[in-house]
């Protein structure tokens, strides 16, 4: 019994063994052995044929595989599956050819016609499709044109008309007398089915018929006799019988560009591609019937624009023609079989050229694949699928295609499970990122046998945004295993496509999916793997992206295409993230010679832009628009119109005779507007007298000049030019005639003596003219004129043979000077002249501006031979922008309509002296007037005009300035520094220099601050600097905080570019003396007698509180102010009885301070400073005239564009934010500061001391300030502060004060109240007024809005710098009171002091009265 058992638990031992080692050979199998793939391919693929009405017709298709399936052929016709079960007239054949038994073709029925495709189907494997191909029917045989009776003569060619379709001319053939006529070199058959015969003989004589046979019918066309007639050789010119016309070839084939031409003698006929002579090579090119091109084996370099010369003694014509070739789609990189796992990103690599640009779509097993979120075009033509799934498996085609052909390759794609490994070549349309998603583990031999990890733990999205979601977890519970790697699974919620990404290396528990879509669910799961293969799957994570909410991205694969010399087609694709609905396109284009930048609006996808310049560069680009918005912009695209033949001829040509055979033609190119592509070449016509035949020159494109020589003596010729692009010749100039030499001028010896020598001398320089040798048969080539003190060869200047006159300049005044002038050529110097001149004193008057042709009598100074001509005159510019400038001019040599006849031209040159080694500018032009672009903003120019005719020219004009008007900065401020102002940790210092390219006068500075360098602009605080000040602070910073800065310039035309940001960090602490300092000046000063008492803010006094200490701290108030108030009264009255005395109208004393809250920014008056009389005035014995105020309550002084906003101002600590009058007295202050103008302002008043209140002066909701009816005597300020701030006369330190006079009782006088003033009152009764009359206000006016006023002396206070510091102090008490009610209006002044005698305040207010009557006077002044 032991035995047995024994026995049987050794076989049950060998039998596990066994099973695992046939279980791990499978399995090793199953994992290193990779499906195979399946050959599959077209042997024959379909081509288009040409089919005849009720014959037969087939198309073949036929495939190789190795698969033991059969394969199914399936055919399509325009795109759909053909149902042929029932069609008895068309089938499949059992090799898949499409065979037709009879092709049904008519008028209104054509079911056979169309694009044909074969789709051969392997059911285990998957379909392909073949390329497409055209199945066209001939049509019924029709003459559009039939022969027609002709004549020809002897040695002559002749067209007979037979125009057919086109398909129809390979059918086609003629007839002589009713017998077939075998074609030659002679006699050719044109492209149209006509028929020419070159070189006429009598045997071509007779009847003629054109027939199309073997297309289902035949037709005969009509007989036409051709009659051939003796040559009476009398002269004929060139005539085309039939042109070349524009014709587009596939490269491969052949082309026939016919040119007839008739006229005696027989014209010889040459053809040129571009500038290029074409000559005749055997088996390429062909010259047939006397003039017909025959091009055989086409290429790509065979395009161009190709022109038929024809020309005979009589003259020369022309005619061209385009030729394009058209290249079939080419495989450059072909899609490539691929392995891959479900989950993986795959790409198919689809590389093709051909012409034009192929269009590329891909198909899957035969159906066409959309493009969507797995499937996707990238790298303009290959496919990406994302998230591999099982049904993905099959065959994918790239199929491309143009107008030339098109063409098919086809991949396959193989998805292995998990378990069996990718082969180990990385298969070559893998992406990088696809090698990442190789599923760890995923080896082909099994390892060991051993425990996976379990599910990782705690899957959560610690990171969710727009467009990607951050996910981690922990370890699995039980890993088994050190080395574990994750992969996490994703995919959209309600599909079954996931997607892999793994971590980068083990341990890694997180990753950041990206790439997602905007409001989006997704499904998350991670598995983690170690050396034994993937674990457990954690439990689904459903996380949703975030919604985004921003305007569409750019729009992708624009293309624009240049179709005409004057327009463009446009094509764009919806944007990837389009984010809401599409609302519209904006496409902006710009015509980069000029640079404006216009726009037009687009509902679709594509455009058609016509109206462009011809042979213009442009630059395209495409925004989307939706409902948030503009979005983001495409990528510029440049692209050129096409070229076409000039619109214009050359200018200013001009001939200069050389010698008795020769003539020099010069000339310009035509303005660019008209040249409409690159010039390259000049065509020179030429005729003897006023004979028609013509002969022909060709220049190259830069050659502005022509040499023609073998002319005959002393015979006039007419020369035209023309230009000449790669599309062809321009219009030519008018004839231009001249006359050679009767006899060749002698150069053999030198010239003559010059005839006559004149000088004129000036202060520093000598004008010397003079007159050609008298014998003008000897060769001038220049005059040398030589000068100096006593000895005329100190210096040498040499002219041209051209000049008469010259002007000698830097000369010696008062010296004598010898002068000596001589003809030259190419033998040598002639015999000279000479001349003697003493320069003027320097103190002589003459005017140096006198005409030249004024200073010599007429006796002595003949007309040179040729004459200079006059320059011309009234030169003026217009500035028409901020780079361009029209100079016009008048000439006096034109007649009175100032219309120009002949061939002179004109030079504008111009300048500008900023900087000074700036070159001088020239350009020519035949009208007069010339548009002078692309100068410098806001800058001054000269422009002066010099004509040209011919030999002769004339000195250049008077000078014209302009200066070009004002454009907004194009450069940013430099040298952007900031630094802490020092004991001040919370105020910094920002200094720049202006910038380079201002455009313009600086009026003022943008700062622009932040502590997020990437925050956008509008979230930056701005602080704006008037003027052009080159430094500002700002002030009331947060400590240890990094700040960044930009500056921003301003002219009239409105802001520059932002400088680059600079950072500053303020510093971490500030010493315990700044910080007492900064709260000292944070609180309202409360000095006391010894001045250094302590202040502190009622809301966090410590040590104090309850009610007693605030009443406490009220009576100390009440009494301070009552004491400091008697006492102001005093100082003013005393100060006032004083300076009254010491004054007289003959004496002036300028002294004018404002000082801020804080003390810090002071304004210094000057000579004309006005300060108004603190006193108050019967204004009924005075009237003032009422001047311009500004119609806005607010004025502002500045034009500064950006207001400030709450976010500008930051509290510094708790005192101020706790404070709201401390703090309407900073923003006061900065808003002072702001508005402060560049002049110097005028001195405030001193305040009254009669307020008791805070609430009696307050800010309306007008912006006006008011004062209470019960302090008549205190002074009322314009203001311009915005509503609700303090108004007190210390809480700003604006310039611009008025005062007001109160009243007293006086119920005979009229009220002066007028409604039609439309100004508006500086001062206003807060309760209802006690008196019939209106006070009346006397305004200084605004800066910028009256005119200046005029000098008034006034009394002035003495300096009492102790009670102005007591006010300020007393202010800064009221500012921190609670408000109290007014009392009742009082209609009394209030009563003088007691100290005072009431005679001798009477006296002095009688003399106030009349200085006020004489300021009266002075304002009320015309």
């Amino acid at each position: 019994m032991a035995e047995r058992g024994a026995l049987w638990l050794l076989s049950l031992l060998c039998l596990t063994f066994l099973c695992t080692e046939s279980a791990a050979a499978k399995h090793v199998d199953k994992g290193s052995a990779a499906q195979p793939f399946s050959p599959f391919w077209f042997t024959v693929e379909p081509q288009d044929t040409l089919a005849i009405r009720g014959n037969s017709a087939m198309l073949n298709c036929t495939t190789h595989s190795d698969a033991a399936t059969p394969t199914r052929i399936e055919w399509k016709k325009d795109g759909t599956f053909m149902s042929l079960v029932s069609d008895e007239r068309r089938h499949i054949l059992p090799d898949g050819i499409l065979f037709f038994n009879h092709v049904v073709h008519s008028k209104h029925n054509k079911p056979d016609e169309g694009t044909y495709q074969c789709v051969a189907t392997i059911d285990s494997l998957g379909s392909i499709s073949s390329r497409t191909a055209r199945l066209a029917v001939a049509g019924m045989p029709r003459f559009a044109s039939q022969p027609a009776p002709s004549t020809v003569r002897l040695g002559d060619s002749q067209v007979m008309a037979c125009e057919v379709n086109s398909d129809l001319v390979p059918f086609t053939r003629w007839e002589k007398d009713r017998q077939p006529l075998e074609l030659s070199t002679r006699l050719l058959l044109l492209p149209s089915g006509a028929l020419v015969i070159n070189n006429a003989s009598e045997a071509d004589a007779g009847l003629y018929r054109c027939l199309v046979e073997n297309v289902g019918s035949s037709k005969t066309s009509d007989e036409a006799q051709l009659q051939v007639l003796p040559e009476t050789e009398d002269e004929r010119k060139p005539e085309f019988l039939v042109q070349p016309a524009a014709v587009i070839k596939v490269v491969g084939n052949s082309v026939l560009l016919p040119c007839v031409v008739s006229g005696f003698p027989a014209p010889n006929v040459r053809w040129m591609l571009g500038d290029k002579l074409l000559q005749e090579s055997e088996g390429r090119l062909e010259l047939l019937a006397g003039g017909s091109l025959q091009i055989f084996n086409l290429t790509e370099e065979d395009a161009g624009v190709y022109t038929c010369m024809a020309d005979n003694s009589n003259a020369t014509i022309e005619a061209q023609a385009q030729l394009t070739m058209q290249v079939p789609p080419q495989f450059i990189k072909r899609p490539a079989n691929i392995y891959a796992h479900e989950s993986m990103d795959i790409v198919f690599e689809c590389e093709v050229s051909g012409s034009p640009a192929p269009t590329v779509k891909w198909v899957k097993n035969g159906d066409a694949v959309i493009p969507s979120d797995y499937f996707k075009i990238v790298k303009e033509h290959n496919l990406q699928v994302l998230g591999l799934v099982k049904s993905d498996e099959g065959f994918y085609q790239c199929l491309a295609e143009n107008d030339a052909g098109n063409i098919q390759s086809s991949a396959q794609l193989v998805i292995l499970d998990h378990d069996v490994s990718l082969p180990s070549f990385p298969p070559p349309s893998l992406t990088p990122n696809t090698t990442d998603h190789v599923t760890p583990g995923s080896g082909g031999v099994a390892g060991p046998a051993g425990p996976t990890p379990t599910a990782p733990r705690d899957v959560v999205a610690s990171l969710v945004s727009t467009r990607f979601i951050k996910l981690t977890w922990r370890q699995p519970a039980e890993p088994h295993g050190d080395e574990i790697t994750y992969s996490v699974f994703y995919s959209l919620e309600g599909t079954s496509r996931e997607r892999v990404v793994n971590t980068s290396r083990p341990g890694e528990m997180q990753v950041t999916i990206q790439s997602l879509m905007p409001d989006t669910k997704y499904r998350f799961r991670v598995v983690a793997h170690n050396s034994n293969g993937p674990g457990e799957s954690s439990a689904v994570l459903k996380v949703a992206t975030q919604a985004e909410v921003q305007v569409p991205g750019p729009a992708p694969n624009l293309q624009v295409v240049s179709n005409t010399p004057t327009s463009v087609s446009l094509s764009w694709d919806k944007p990837l993230t389009g984010n809401g609905e599409l609302l519209t396109y904006k496409l902006y284009y710009i015509d980069k010679t000029f640079g404006t930048e216009q726009d037009v609006d687009i509902d679709g996808q594509s455009y058609n832009m016509n109206g462009l310049k011809k042979n213009t560069e442009y630059s395209f680009r495409v925004v989307a628009n939706n409902k948030h918005g503009p979005g983001v912009s495409t990528e510029d695209i440049n692209v050129r119109t096409l070229s076409d033949v000039p619109s214009a001829p050359p200018q200013n040509l001009t001939l200069e005779v050389q010698n008795s055979k020769s003539i020099m033609l010069r000339w310009q190119p035509p303005p660019l507007s008209g040249q409409n592509g690159e010039i390259t070449g000049y065509k020179i016509r030429y005729r003897k007298g006023s004979r028609r035949s013509e002969a022909a020159e060709i220049t190259g494109g830069t050659q502005l000049s022509k040499l023609i020589d073998g002319l005959e003596r002393g015979t006039e010729y007419s020369f035209r030019v023309s230009a000449v692009t790669v599309n062809g010749t321009g219009p030519a100039t008018d004839w231009t005639a001249t006359e050679t030499f009767e006899s060749d001028l002698d150069e053999s010896r030198v010239p003559d003596q010059p005839s006559s020598l004149h000088v004129r001398p000036l202060i520093n320089s000598i004008v010397v003219s003079w007159t050609p040798p008298e014998n003008q048969d000897i060769v001038v080539r220049g005059y040398t004129i030589g000068y100096g003190i006593g000895s005329p060869h100190a210096q040498t200047i040499k002219v041209d043979y051209k000049q008469r006159y010259y002007t000698i300049e830097n000369l010696d005044a008062s010296s004598h000077y010898v002068i000596t002038l001589k003809a030259f050529n190419n033998v040598g110097e002639g015999i000279p002249v000479y001349e003697s001149a003493i320069t003027r004193p320097q103190s002589d008057p003459t005017d140096p501006d006198v005409d030249l042709y004024e200073l010599f009598p007429a006796p002595y100074t003949p007309v040179p031979d040729p004459s200079p001509m006059m320059p011309p005159v009234g030169v003026q510019s217009s500035v028409l922008s901020h780079d361009t400038i029209k100079v016009t001019w008048a000439d006096n040599s034109l007649p009175k309509n100032q219309k120009i006849t002949d061939n002179r031209f004109y030079t504008v040159r111009w300048k500008t002296n900023i900087p000074a080694n700036t070159k001088v500018k020239m350009a020519n032009t035949t009208s007069l007037n010339h548009m002078v672009t692309g100068l410098k903003p806001n800058t001054l120019y000269e422009f002066s005009v010099m004509v040209t005719k011919g030999r002769r020219t004339s000195t250049w004009s008077m000078t014209a300035q302009g200066t070009t008007f004002e454009t907004i900065p194009s450069s940013s401020p430099k040298d952007v520094t900031v630094v802490s102002k020092e004991n001040k940790p919370r105020t910094i210092i920002v200094n720049w220099q202006p910038p380079s390219e201002a455009n313009g006068k600086i009026t003022g500075y943008i700062i622009y601050y932040s502590t997020d360098v990437n925050a956008e602009v509008h979230d930056w605080v701005i602080e704006p600097v008037v003027g052009n000040r080159l430094t500002h602070q700002i002030q009331e910073l947060t400590l240890d905080t990094t700040y960044y800065f930009k500056i921003q310039a301003r002219n009239s035309k409105g802001m520059g570019p932002m400088s680059e940001a600079v950072n500053f960090r303020t510093p971490k602490t500030e010493s315990s003396d700044k910080m007492a300092n900064d709260q000292a000046s944070n609180l309202p000063p409360k000095q006391g007698p010894s001045g250094n008492q302590d202040p502190q803010d009622p809301g966090t006094s410590v040590g104090k509180s309850g009610v007693g200490s605030n009443s406490e701290n009220h009576i100390v108030v009440i009494i301070i102010i009552i004491s400091v108030g008697a006492f102001t009264i005093i100082v003013v009255v005393v100060g006032a009885f004083l300076c009254t005395r010491r004054t007289t109208s003959h004496q002036k004393k300028k002294r004018a301070a404002s000082k801020s809250a804080n003390g810090s920014h002071k304004y210094k008056g000057n000579a004309k400073d006005l300060k108004p009389p603190d006193l108050w005035i019967h204004h009924e014995r005075l009237e003032l005239k009422p001047m311009d105020k500004s119609p806005d309550p607010n004025p502002v002084m500045t034009e500064t564009p950006i207001p400030r906003t709450s976010q500008d101002i930051t509290p510094a600590d708790s005192g101020l934010e706790n404070n709201p009058h401390l703090q309407q007295r900073r923003n006061s202050y900065r808003e002072s500061v702001r508005n402060t103008p560049s002049t110097e302002p005028l001195p405030p008043a001193a305040a009254s001391s009669q307020a008791s209140c805070p609430s009696e002066i307050m800010a309306d909701p007008e912006g006006s300030y008011h004062g209470s009816s019960t302090t008549e005597e205190e002074p009322s300020y314009s203001s311009n502060l915005p509503p609700h701030r303090s108004a007190h006369p210390h809480a700003h330190a604006h310039p611009l004060k008025s005062f007001a006079v109160p009243a007293i009782p006086a119920t005979s006088y009229p009220s002066y109240e007028s409604p039609a003033l439309p100004s508006t009152p500086l001062l206003a009764q807060s309760g209802p007024p006690t008196h019939p009359h209106v006070v009346k206000t006397a305004s200084i006016g605004t800066l910028g809005r009256t005119r200046t006023p005029m000098v008034v002396i006034v009394p002035n206070a003495p300096d009492v710098p102790e009670t102005s510091k007591m006010l300020e102090d007393v202010d800064s008490v009221l500012a921190s009171l609670p408000p109290c009610p007014s009392p009742a209006p009082r209609s009394n002044p209030v009563p003088l002091p007691q100290n005072y005698e009431p005679d001798e305040l009477t006296e002095e207010m009688a003399h106030l009265e009349g200085l006020m009557k004489d300021l009266n006077a002075i304002t009320t002044a015309p």
